[in-house]
Formats: C-alpha cells, sequence, structure tokens
C-alpha cells in the first residue's frame, strides 16, 4: 500500500470505510459494524517524553499528576494520598486475585511525566519512548500547544489498521507472525510472571517509538507500548472487566452510559491499542478494535497518545 509523505512527523490515514469493532472478544467491542471517516494526517508514532518535554520547556504546562488532587472529586479519600502522583505498576511476587486490580497497581506519590514510576526514575535515556503519566487534559493540552487535535475512536482504529480490514492485529491475524513479536506486550502470565522477549530486558517497560516494523499507513505502535488516548466518550458500551490499565466498569447491559465513573462521576475518554501490561492471559486488547475507558484526571506509567490533523 502507498503511504503518502511525510508532513513534519505526520503520515496521510485515507479515509474510506472499514468494518468497527469485534463480535469476537470483549463484550465493549460490539457490535461492529461498517463504519467511513474522511482523511487526517497522523502523528508517525506516540507523542515521545522529548516531544513533551519540549512543550513543558515552552508552556510551563504542569500536569494533572503533578497537581494535588481536588478533594470533592474524591469524597472520603484518605487526606494522606490527595498529594501529587498517579499509577504505577508493582509486579506482586506470585499469582494473585485476577478480580482485584490493586494487586498490582500503586498509587505512587510524586510520580509523572518526569518520573514515570515514581521517585528515583527519571526520563534519562527515555526521551525517544513514549510519553507517559500524561492524562486526557494534558494530551489535550499538548495537542493544542501543536496546532492538532486527539484523534476520535473511530479515527484511531481506522489508522490502526492499516488498511486491513477485519484484520486481528495491524499486520494480519497471528499475534507473533512467523514466532516473532510485533509489538511490546507483556510475555508470560500476567501480572506476576514475565518473561523478558529479548536478553536486554530487565523489566515490563515502554520501548522506544518505532521499535517494531510500521503498518500499512506508515504507523507505528498502534498496539502494544502505551494505551493511547482519544477524544471519544465512552458510551454505549457493555461491561468492562477489571484491567490491567487500572480501569473497569461494573456488570451490566448493553446499552448503558459509561462516560463517567460509576460512583465517583469523573468523565471517562476512550483508550485504544493495548500496552506493554497486556497479556494473553488478562486484558489482551492489543488490537485495533479493543477499547477501554478511563477517567480524564487519570494517568499512569502505560498511557500516552498521539495526535491528528484535518486534511
Amino acid at each position: 500500500m502507498k503511504v503518502e509523505s511525510d508532513r513534519g512527523g505526520m503520515v496521510w490515514v485515507p479515509g474510506g470505510s472499514f468494518t468497527m469493532g469485534s463480535d469476537s472478544h470483549y463484550p465493549e467491542e460490539a457490535p461492529s459494524g461498517r463504519i467511513e471517516v474522511g482523511g487526517f494526517w497522523m502523528d508517525r508514532h506516540a507523542v515521545t517524553a522529548g516531544q513533551f518535554n519540549e512543550f513543558v520547556a515552552e508552556t510551563g504546562y504542569t500536569t494533572v499528576a503533578e497537581r494535588a488532587p481536588d478533594p470533592a472529586m474524591y469524597p472520603g479519600a484518605d487526606p494522606s494520598m490527595l498529594v501529587p502522583g498517579s499509577l504505577t505498576f508493582a509486579m506482586p511476587g506470585g499469582p494473585v486475585d485476577m478480580a482485584d486490580p490493586s494487586q498490582w497497581w500503586r498509587w505512587t506519590p510524586g510520580a509523572s511525566w518526569r518520573a514515570p514510576w515514581g521517585p528515583g526514575t527519571s526520563l534519562e535515556g527515555k526521551f525517544d519512548h513514549p510519553a507517559t503519566q500524561v492524562s486526557w487534559e494534558d494530551a489535550t493540552a499538548y495537542a493544542v500547544w501543536a496546532g492538532k487535535r486527539l484523534p476520535s475512536e473511530s479515527e484511531w482504529e481506522r489508522a490502526a489498521r492499516g488498511g486491513l480490514d477485519e484484520e486481528e492485529f495491524p499486520w494480519g491475524s497471528e499475534l507473533s507472525p512467523e514466532g516473532e513479536e510485533a509489538m511490546n506486550r507483556w510475555i508470560g502470565r500476567f501480572p506476576w510472571e514475565w518473561i523478558p522477549p529479548t536478553p536486554d530486558r530487565t523489566g515490563p517497560d515502554t520501548l522506544p517509538v518505532g521499535s517494531f516494523e510500521p503498518n500499512g499507513f506508515g504507523l507505528y505502535d498502534m498496539t502494544g507500548n502505551v494505551w493511547e488516548w482519544t477524544s471519544t466518550w465512552f458510551v454505549d458500551a457493555g461491561p468492562v472487566q477489571a484491567s490491567c490499565c487500572g480501569s473497569g466498569s461494573p456488570p451490566g447491559d448493553r446499552k448503558v452510559d459509561l462516560s463517567r465513573e460509576p460512583g465517583s462521576g469523573i468523565p471517562r475518554k476512550v483508550l485504544k491499542g493495548g500496552s506493554f501490561l497486556c497479556a494473553e492471559n488478562y486484558c489482551s486488547r492489543y488490537r485495533p478494535a479493543a477499547r477501554i475507558p478511563q477517567t480524564v484526571e487519570s494517568a499512569t506509567c502505560h498511557t500516552g497518545f498521539r495526535c491528528v490533523t484535518d486534511a
């Protein structure tokens, strides 16, 4: 498939119709159906930590994770927890209750885009990795600064498929074609057994953008590595299992409005693409059709974004 020439680190995603969603996996992905989108330009890869650093240096922007949470948004919360910070992954020492994400997610004071895993960590050697620990508000602020916007869910899925309609992955039907990994994902039994895919890997984490082959549109890492924010509210969806991204939904019927977190009422947007914490045994959402809700103020060590512009 012909890929348009690069435009400032962006590639052209041609308009057209495609089958969005899936009837074969998680209930929130169904029903699948034909949809049409117009053409647009999309960042070739996720916004990197280096690019986000340029944005902060020029604007002085303070991310949501670097601000103390508003107590009104978290009634009943322990005041000692209402400090700047965000969620980080903590690998358990053995099998745990898979219905309880608190077994592997930890609220970490001081964690932010500058220190993705908390105090004592940094971006040293990682400026070519995706920017993480960014909320939807942070991603939107960057997009405005860059003269761009966040993609809608349908635009993101059209781009991720790379012109391959109704395939499981951006490259085809096999998870690991010819035994080779095509994305940064969890290998082993999540969340306690992680098998290094290469000898130099010391633990589950992001990889530099573009570490794997691009899809048919010339876009890198559309699945795996980091979840990516979209501009779409999470509505009209079925029950979502508590997932590796620290977000979930209660049991319920299809066509319920889940645009706000049950109990707190905090608005939620759609995340797409899966991350390095998605595994075959749990949250195998490293597929274009997969989706998950996330509250707009949330930032985690495996959530990033990329931007688009109109034709």
